[in-house]
């Protein structure tokens, strides 16, 4: 017996051994609390495991809802769809202890920032550096020594390389011979190379911290030089040491300058510097860059500051010349995405456009010319993970047999299905068939995908499929089913808007529910464009959403008209004004409806809501007498507060639009509160700043106007470390309590 083989059954024995108590754990208590919501246990119930494709056709998986010590990685088998380990956790942990102090090292290993393609090399950070992991020998390197902090590492396309960023500028780290070499010099508190300035990393790429893309020959790298010179600065004060230290931020609020971007081609061994040739008077942001398959050229995506106006260009890889390709326009805005896709066996590519007002799949000639539609109908392509703002709906193209497989809301507006169809527009299929949210991750091959399934019933479950859609595997938690454990679910059904528009809405009630009771309702809301919440999928909601049935509450939802992401014709109603008029009306719409049920008390309706669920619920508090009491969750207050590429994109800017930053300021408004208040907010939110709430509350103050406020030191915009939450959460309940 080898000895891989000996570890696989002691780690097997283990797991078996501790199976019980762990699946004893996992369960959903008969009487939950808010302490229980925010532990590990529950955590445990809701994940599902990690897992990476590697290049030659099998997959990792990292099961870390397992407790016992000897979890690992586990290579999957997709033709036995066996599991063995692949590492000795043990070792690597213990191998680990020998660079850092022994009481830094992790009980295992969390799951890396990435592998390599075959799978046999991982690389984390501990300690602000970066360790790279030998999979098999269970050693690790350590890659960097700084003081600063090492981030945006990537292998190369050939793995023989790791990328990364120090002191702002870009490094890379010759694995064979350990020898580093630096592509960029001019680095800076203002220059940033490689690196994504804060509203590029929350705005436009989605929270992915990288700005550099690797050639496939991993003998260059296309960067992005950021200049943040000319941006305001935010502050914040860290209260802990005995004289505060000021912690700063450099953010582009509307109306004012953006960081200016540029791109450069670095050659490993070459230090010159090739800059990309598009006139910088042509564009605001660079949003997007594709290597195409002849390794030759890349494309280049950028916007005008409307963000009406998008370019796609090829560049020259050995001359940074740039050709135009083509142009999306849209008379509200361009949304950004990731569905560009450059065919390898024919010139072509294909393209996502919102052009016939829903979102659908186009192919392209290398001229730019459209050669056809490829999906149509009165429906979109729509990410099934992921932030709202940025879609990512193709999830695979299988040039081979000529299949591309997307998720859409085709079957309904709730529910988010995976489909392929034939590049020629023909013989489109659904291929999941549970109703509900499936997140898709295709192999290389596009032979067998991952599904994360889940609907509002029932918990996220990780699922193998072939490419057609049969059922491989299951990866099954062993819990309870959740109906099972008495929890009440949502009831999905639609509400007649004034326009006869069907806005989706759900309402949860309790198990004991009485129709001649009258009951006061709680309304949590967000609002946002492409933004739902009355989603058919799991919410961890749910939970907390249960403590106040079993308090005597209604819940419910609802989405106006521009946050269903039904199409983008109903997006473009918030034009210039949002979180304004039409989102009021279609709220107001929703609760007339509310009202008219015989067992909801309509003198006791809350409404509540987080970030854009915030400015909504200030929204409807301010401008309507229907709340007798509401929560806002680190709102935005005034458009005049927050950053260009989100709020500018429908309101364009303060000096093109004074009239609608003036009638969608909430500040403005605070005079008018109706209801009781509570405001609830971090001193470190980088996203929506305090000064928001602060603008506010001074508003409700020098109007003499009563209120309650929670803050939270040196929180960011979520609140999300654990004792926080729970003292969040106590303090919404006894809230409700108070005053609904």
């Amino acid at each position: 017996m080898s000895l891989k083989t000996k570890f696989y059954y002691a780690s097997l024995l283990h797991i078996l051994i501790i199976g019980a108590h762990h699946c004893s754990i996992a369960q959903i208590p008969a009487n939950i609390s808010i302490e229980w919501i925010f532990s590990r246990y529950c955590k445990q119930l809701q994940d599902v495991p990690d897992y990476f494709w590697t290049e030659n056709g099998a997959a990792i998986i990292y099961d870390h809802r397992i407790t016992a010590k000897s979890n690992t990685y586990e290579r999957l088998n997709l033709s036995t769809l066996e599991r063995e380990p692949i590492l000795d956790m043990n070792s690597a942990l213990k191998n680990l202890a020998e660079y850092i102090p022994s009481q830094e090292v992790p009980e295992r290993l969390p799951w890396p920032i990435e592998f390599n393609s075959s799978g046999t090399q991982a690389v984390f950070t501990f300690q602000n550096d970066i360790f790279l992991l030998d999979i098999e020998s269970a050693r690790f390197t350590r890659v960097t020594r700084s003081t600063e902090i090492d981030t945006c590492v990537h292998f190369s396309s050939d793995d023989k390389k790791l990328s990364y960023v120090c002191h702002n500028d870009l490094f890379v780290y010759h694995i064979d011979s350990g020898q580093e070499e630096r592509l960029t010099s001019d680095g800076s508190a203002d220059i940033l190379n490689g690196r994504l300035s804060w509203v590029y990393w929350e705005e436009i790429f989605g929270h992915k911290d990288q700005a550099y893309w690797w050639s496939q020959d991993s003998r260059s790298l296309v960067f992005m030089q950021t200049d943040e010179s000319e941006l305001g600065t935010m502050y914040f004060m860290d209260f802990k040491p005995q004289f505060p230290r000021v912690l700063t931020q450099r953010y582009p609020k509307t109306g004012q300058p953006n960081p200016k971007v540029r791109l450069g081609i670095v050659t490993l061994g070459n230090p010159e510097i090739t800059w990309v040739r598009i006139d910088p008077n042509e564009y605001e942001y660079i949003i997007r860059v594709n290597w195409l398959p002849d390794d030759k050229q890349f494309a280049v995506q950028t916007l005008d500051r409307s963000q009406t106006k998008l370019n796609l260009y090829l560049v020259e890889r050995e001359t940074g010349e740039t050709k135009f390709l083509m142009q999306e326009t849209d008379p509200a805005w361009i949304e950004v995405h990731d569905d560009l896709i450059f065919l390898r066996s024919k010139p072509e590519f294909l393209w996502t456009s919102e052009r016939s007002g829903y979102n659908h799949l186009y192919r392209f000639d290398m001229a730019g010319n459209l050669i056809q539609p490829i999906t149509s109908g009165q429906w979109s392509l729509f990410s099934s993970e992921g932030v709202s703002w940025v879609s990512k709906a193709v999830m695979g193209v299988d040039e081979m047999n000529g299949w591309i497989y997307f998720t859409a809301l085709e079957k309904s507006s709730i529910e988010r299905h995976l489909y392929r169809i034939q590049w020629d527009g023909s013989g489109m299929d659904r291929i999941s068939r549970e109703e509900g949210t499936h997140k898709i991750g295709f192999s290389p091959d596009r032979k067998f995908y991952f599904d994360e399934y889940s609907s509002a019933s029932r918990l996220p479950v990780l699922q193998l499929h072939r490419n057609d859609g049969t059922l491989l595997l299951t990866f099954d938690k062993k819990v309870q089913n959740v109906e099972e454990s008495g929890l009440q679910t949502r009831q999905f059904f639609t509400i007649m808007a004034r326009d006869n528009f069907e806005m989706p809405a759900f309402l949860l009630k309790p198990e004991n529910f009485d129709p001649a009771k009258k009951y006061p309702v709680i309304v949590n809301i967000y609002g946002g464009p492409a933004s739902p919440k009355v989603v058919d999928e799991w919410k961890s909601s749910l939970f907390f959403d249960n403590i106040l049935l079993d308090r005597g509450y209604l819940i419910f939802s609802v989405d106006n008209r521009s946050a269903s992401g039904i199409s983008k014709q109903l997006q473009r109603t918030t034009l210039k004004q949002l979180w304004g008029d039409v989102e009021l009306f279609d709220l107001l719409d929703a609760i007339s409806w509310l009202k008219n049920q015989t067992f909801v008390d309509k003198d006791r309706l809350g409404i509540w809501g987080h970030s854009g669920g915030g400015m909504y619920t200030l929204l409807a508090m301010t401008r309507s007498e229907e709340f007798k009491a509401g929560i806002a969750v680190a709102p935005v207050t005034d458009w005049l507060y927050y950053d260009t590429r989100y709020t500018e994109f429908a309101m364009k800017t303060p000096q093109d639009n004074p009239q609608g930053y003036e009638h969608t300021s909430l500040v403005k408004r605070a005079a008018d509160l109706h209801g009781r208040l509570l405001l609830i907010h971090g001193t470190y939110d980088d996203n929506v700043h305090i000064q928001n709430s602060w603008a506010f509350a001074d508003e409700l103050i020098r109007n003499n106007i009563q209120f309650d406020m929670m803050i939270y030191p040196m929180r960011k915009h979520g609140i999300d470390d654990t004792p926080a939450k729970i003292h969040r959460y106590t303090r919404m309940l006894e809230f409700w309590i108070e005053n609904l």
